[in-house]
């Protein structure tokens, strides 16, 4: 970067401020993180995706929708029966 630019000292959160998108951005990476933790658990579990539909007493194709990181439609309801299925809990909080 040139030590004109009006851009030095901006962080990428004031950008994606900037450009209105810094909600979508990180509601996105938190789901995204969540569903490879999920994976992760099933992973080392051993729990197959029609065996987790199984346990979520849901379709395969929710679960594929779920550990998608790019799908951004998980409810917080699924999110919580993932985790419960791994048995894991899922936190929120507000911060």
């Amino acid at each position: 970067m040139r030590a004109d630019s009006p851009h030095i000292g901006s962080s990428f959160e004031s950008w994606l401020e900037a450009e209105g998108i810094a909600e979508e951005v990180k509601a996105a990476a938190a789901k995204s993180i969540i569903a490879e933790q999920i994976a992760s658990e099933m992973k080392r579990q051993k729990i197959s995706k029609v065996r987790m539909a199984e346990l979520m007493q849901t379709s395969r194709a929710q679960v594929d929708r779920l550990l998608d990181p790019s799908n951004g439609a998980a409810t917080l309801e699924s999110l919580v029966r993932a985790a419960r299925a791994v048995g894991r809990d899922l936190r929120v909080e507000l911060v």
